[in-house]
């Protein structure tokens, strides 16, 4: 049993392989936050009721009854905030009544522990239980007094992962309805502050680019998007950091959200030196009424804890994503290798010249063949035809034809979509104009000269579904690429009167969610990549549906680097998307090495290729080919980052589970005249077996090369790589 409560139902212990949470309901009748961390041996529910706050007396800190003066609000460590009743930290959740009062106060009433995890109706992204017998949930019903609004938290424990996810429903059992204007998906009160707030931004072709770790400050601090998308500049996940933990050592605690619309990320080192912590939708951007009956449920967010260092809490998030979110149907189905044609082609091509990249394509090794933007509507530009779902003939002649043609290849197809944007230049603006964002009276705004549609209307909804799924079933698509190239503005739903205009964001992203569900249960074996201009929707919410995002239109190898790396601090590298492309600012060898820490492929025109270009394209897949197992199903390791130490080197290890081969890759970002051989130290290995590197007469001790190491040669120009590839001995 991996939660366990006291006999007065009134102590709740959550253990996991290595990790404790605790938490139990005050004298007061709230419910209190007593411990998260490394797990304690022999630990009782019960154990933890004397880690009670007793700040008696402290002056403006308001508390209920004379006999709970040691239980105010406001020094308390809490499962779920109060407001407005005495609590004056961030709140996460604000319900205002029928009178305008925005006091919530939410109590115990009661909870139970269940096998598995519940099950709820839609299509919002939520972690899967798969054949785990061992995911066990909590869930405590908390109620407001004066209004009656319940509050169900649920706690589902993946014990294996030392992972929790958390999420709550708020349920208006009252006979007037409420409005939700604050509705976190958890709240995280720490004992101590003395943390570091790691988390990775940037900007478009930069995406998790900037990886950023500073001490908390007293106040407020945490980082959001308002683009009614997770974004290029910030991503919902973070972690907090001991001061003195690294990569290997330390505890960590981390946090990813399961949601793709706009986010909130909000720390809080409060004056008693505590840290509080949420996440969750953006309240700028959001509001729910719930009528009498009616509830609403946040987005889950999983967090973990790890004392093995930040390396062991993207360890733990690697294996709960890809296990227990990841569409089961793709986990462990090795991706093909593809070649798309867009920066090879553009919009420029027709139908013979995609049969002669494919032709060569397949002659070399490559397993799928993607058509990306320009073939429906008349779509010779940026400036026309989305939303047009049908066949540019005149361009491409038939489309299912074409793909059987490259089917013959031995060749599997792919086709690009961009399903939630619409040209003004198109059929469907003609005959829907409603049907986009477009505030009344408002200018209206354009990004690569297109709008976007209004995901929130249930008729754009299926208009979608039924041309798209029209394509899918008549032609032999594979693949689906979708893509977001750019995020909406102007943001108002004709359907909802004026007082609710901000559910309109949440009410889109629940739209894409929707057509995404659609698609897969009409299309099961259908693989969808996510894009949005590169990286600006790669989060775990869309990860549920699509089981690999385009990571960055910036393929520069040296790039992708911190690229690849910073998003790796939570998302597994089996879901990044990672191409050879014809940029040429790092040598061959590097960008085959940096796109191997990926789903792999090309993106540029196989018949230009240069002399160099096509004699090894073959040789790379080959390579790939005997070690993308370790990439898709391995352990990783960032042996040595970029942006740490001299920023010279990176240096990432996969690692098989069962310890048999370990694959190393070394890439020099920069000119570093005079520094040497350096001898790396891997992680993973048996340290009783003997490893022999491939094309080479080394061998020697797992025990040594995690000990010890292994010396590079040195690797002191920019671009310059090494791909080690480590098989045990019998």
């Amino acid at each position: 049993m991996s939660i366990r409560i006291s006999q007065d139902g009134k102590n709740f212990l959550i253990e996991t392989a290595n990790t404790t949470y605790a938490s139990g309901v005050s004298p007061s009748g709230y419910l209190n936050h007593y411990y998260y961390g490394k797990k304690i041996t022999g630990a009782d529910p019960a154990d933890f009721r004397h880690t009670e706050d007793e700040f008696s007396g402290i002056s403006f800190c308001p508390y209920r009854k004379l006999e709970h003066i040691t239980d105010s609000r406001n020094l308390a460590l809490q499962e779920c905030t109060t407001h407005n009743v005495g609590d004056y930290r961030i709140s996460s959740v604000i319900v205002r009544d029928a009178l305008g009062c925005d006091s919530t106060d939410p109590q115990f009433v009661s909870a139970k522990t269940f096998p598995g995890r519940y099950e709820w109706a839609g299509s919002m992204p939520r972690v899967r239980v798969n054949d785990d017998a061992s995911v066990e949930t909590l869930e405590v019903l908390l109620r407001d007094p004066a209004t009656g609004v319940e509050y169900v938290l649920d706690y589902i424990v993946f014990p294996a992962q030392d992972c929790i996810v958390r999420s709550m429903e708020i349920r208006n059992n009252t006979e007037n309805a409420v409005d939700i204007t604050r509705a976190m998906s958890f709240t995280l009160d720490i004992e101590h502050s003395d943390l570091d707030l790691i988390h990775c931004h940037g900007s478009y072709a930069r995406e998790r680019f900037g990886y950023s770790r500073a001490p908390l400050q007293p106040g407020t601090q945490g980082f959001f998007s308002t683009r009614t998308s997770s974004g290029h500049d910030q991503n919902p996940a973070f972690a907090l950091a001991e001061r003195s933990a690294t990569e290997e050592q330390g505890g960590v605690f981390g946090c990813v959200l399961l949601y793709s619309g706009s986010f909130s990320v909000e720390i809080e080192q409060e004056p008693y030196f505590r840290t509080r912590a949420t996440a969750g939708i953006h309240p700028e951007t959001f509001q729910w009424h719930l009528e009498s009956g009616e509830s609403f449920r946040t987005p889950e967010a999983i967090l973990t804890f790890s004392a093995n260092g930040i390396g062991g809490m993207s360890h733990n998030f690697h294996e709960m994503l890809r296990e227990h979110l990841i569409n089961p149907r793709w986990v462990h189905e090795k991706r093909p290798i593809l070649v798309n044609n867009w920066e090879g082609t553009g919009m420029d091509f027709n139908r013979e010249k995609l049969l002669n990249i494919a032709s060569v394509a397949a002659k070399c090794g490559v397993e799928m063949f993607v058509l990306d933007d320009g073939w429906f509507g008349h779509r010779d530009n940026d400036r026309s035809s989305l939303g047009d779902w049908f066949v540019y003939e005149e361009k491409v002649g038939s489309l299912k034809t074409l793909a059987e043609d490259i089917n013959r290849m031995g060749l599997k197809f792919g086709l690009w979509f961009e399903p939630e944007m619409i040209s003004e230049d198109s059929e469907l603006y003609k005959a829907h104009p409603e049907w986009l964002f477009s505030a009344p009276n408002r200018a209206r705004t354009y990004g690569r000269h297109q709008c976007v549609l209004n995901m929130g209307l249930p008729e754009v909804v299926d208009y979608l579904f039924d041309v798209i799924a029209k394509i899918l079933a008549d032609v032999p698509v594979y693949y689906m690429k979708w893509d977001m190239n750019r995020q909406p503005a102007e943001i108002w739903n004709p359907l909802l009167p004026a007082s609710r205009q901000k559910e309109a964001s949440h009410r889109y992203v629940l739209g894409v969610y929707e057509l995404h569900r659609r698609l897969l249960e009409r299309f099961p074996d259908l693989l969808i990549e996510g894009c949005s201009g590169g990286g600006g929707r790669f989060d775990a919410g869309i990860l549920y549906y699509a089981p690999q995002i385009w990571t960055s239109d910036n393929t520069d190898a040296f790039s992708r680097l911190y690229i690849q790396g910073g998003t790796s601090l939570v998302y597994p590298l089996s879901a990044q998307g990672a191409h050879v492309t014809a940029n040429a600012n790092a040598p061959l060898e590097a960008r085959f090495a940096a796109a191997i820490a990926g789903t792999f492929g090309y993106e540029l025109d196989l018949t230009t290729m240069s002399g160099e270009m096509r004699q090894q394209v073959p040789e790379q897949i080959r390579r790939f080919r005997a070690i993308r197992h370790l990439v898709s199903d391995g352990d990783f390791y960032r042996l040595q980052n970029v942006w740490e130490g001299d920023g010279c080197l990176n240096v990432w290890e996969f690692a098989s589970k069962d310890r048999q081969e370990a694959l190393m890759i070394s890439i020099c970002s920069k000119r570093l005249p005079g520094s040497g051989r350096r001898r790396i130290r891997l992680r993973g290995l048996d340290p009783e077996k003997q490893y022999r590197l491939e094309n080479s007469d080394f061998v020697c001790s797992g025990d040594f090369l995690m000990k010890v190491g292994i010396a590079q040669r040195n690797l002191c120009r920019a671009g310059e790589a090494e791909i080690c590839h480590f098989t045990a001995i019998g």
